[in-house]
């Protein structure tokens, strides 16, 4: 029987929604206890532990939060094995608080057949040192012709069906495959674009992309992309989650969506909450992500969004993309940015300027996408899995692109001065990182 006792922590608890000085006890790879401090005079926790046998972590008051659950997340393989691998993704990710990853099926080719997940799965459980869950292409090749074989492929491990940016045009197409999926319980996520207005974009339309001379989408894209699959939730009945609502005008959509009972909850992205369009400045790549950044108005109106609840989950996005493919004009440079390591650190800028509480974070890091794919993980609970992260949430770091344990370095926030530091990251009560 293996114990770990975490001790002087301050437990971050999503679920009930709670920041408290305590302790946690692990055993076997699960939680077993967790007991809370109200006042510093309460004694030591967890006195009939048999300290001679049991690993003890003194968390010497910094943050211990359930591992984020990242879903969305590129991997090169197979095809671009090098721009990302299984065993550098794992890296990244521990070093992240990762300890979950839901990989996408835009890879070369795609992932839309049982034998291609099993390659995953298996490449996943050699190489990769946190739990990797994939997704499967909604329709074969994600060409929106013709959908995949939903049932045979949730058999073989998928848990979700999307076709990522290829947003299916076809609307018979898509009613099919989400009717099928509905008869099977499974979920499908789509990417709300309105394919032809987003053709081509590389910035959010308005002033600054007028400035630059830089093709743009208006943000009503994203609307009518949002209506349109939507109205497809409402004919079909199917589980739909939207990847990332970036947008203002998508969210009374959203809202509407919700309040009529469907089955719908919604992403967004760690860039989109902490960058807007004037970031792209002059025409860094690095900053060119899909959806385009958006107008700061439209960062807040999400911030909002994730913190009522509205927006339920928060994702990296991780998109490696190598030099070559960013080091081009703006407009043909290749879009995406990785995420994986530094999604937590940047993402506490967001609690450093009190726009949410640590809480309120976890539970879109972490609770929200975990309760989403149906997992027990996401949670500071007796019984749930060990997958932990233990943060210092005020460490000063500048970050260096090339310390990245990523085979791609195309992060926006080379540079950049940030509060918060992962110290430690465990799965199924193993530790997996230490700084």
């Amino acid at each position: 029987m293996s114990q770990t006792i975490f001790t002087n922590a301050r437990l971050i608890d999503p679920d009930a929604g709670t920041d408290t000085l305590g302790a946690l006890l692990v055993e076997n790879g699960r939680i077993k206890e967790i007991e809370t401090q109200v006042t510093e005079n309460e004694g030591k926790l967890f006195t009939a532990v048999n300290s001679d046998t049991v690993v003890q972590v003194d968390c010497k008051g910094k943050c211990l939060a359930p591992g984020i659950v990242d879903i969305g997340v590129k991997v090169g393989e197979p095809g671009e094995r090098h721009k990302e691998s299984y065993g550098t993704a794992g890296q990244a990710a521990a070093a992240g608080g990762v300890t979950t990853i839901v990989t996408r099926p835009d890879t070369h080719p795609p992932i839309d057949t049982p034998e291609q997940l099993d390659f995953i799965r298996r490449r996943a459980a050699e190489e990769c040192r946190v739990n990797v869950l994939p997704m499967a292409a909604l329709t074969k090749g994600r060409a929106g012709r013709e959908m995949t074989e939903i049932g045979f492929l949730m058999d073989a491990g998928a848990v979700a069906f999307t076709d990522c940016d290829h947003v299916v045009i076809d609307t018979k197409v898509l009613s099919r495959a989400m009717t099928y999926a509905r008869s099977l319980g499974a979920l499908i996520i789509g990417h709300p674009q309105d394919p032809g207005l987003s053709q081509g974009a590389a910035a959010t339309s308005g002033k600054f992309a007028s400035l630059r001379g830089l093709p743009s989408v208006s943000p009503m894209a994203e609307r009518m992309g949002l209506d349109r699959d939507i109205g497809m939730v409402e004919m079909t009945g199917a589980r739909y989650h939207a990847d990332q609502i970036t947008a203002a005008r998508a969210l009374p959509t959203l809202e509407r969506a919700k309040a009529n009972g469907f089955d719908v909850t919604a992403g967004t992205s760690m860039h989109h909450l902490t960058l807007n369009e004037m970031d792209v400045a002059d025409y860094r790549t690095f900053f060119k992500v899909k959806p385009p950044l958006r107008s700061e108005d439209d960062r807040k109106a999400i911030v909002e969004a994730v913190r009522s609840g509205l927006i339920d989950i928060i994702g990296s996005f991780h998109t490696p993309q190598d030099e070559e493919s960013k080091r081009l004009p703006f407009e043909e440079a290749a879009s995406g940015a990785v995420g994986l390591e530094t999604m937590l650190t940047v993402l506490l800028r967001l609690y450093h300027a009190e726009e949410m509480t640590l809480p309120t974070l976890f539970r879109a890091l972490s609770l929200n996408p975990a309760k989403r794919l149906g997992l027990d993980c996401g949670r500071l609970s007796a019984g749930a899995p060990a997958d932990l992260v233990l943060f210092d949430a005020d460490k000063p770091v500048i970050l260096d692109r090339f310390k990245l344990r990523s085979k791609s370095k195309n992060t926006p926030f080379d540079g950049a001065r940030l509060q918060g530091k992962v110290l430690g990251t465990w799965v199924a009560g193993d530790r997996v990182y230490e700084a």
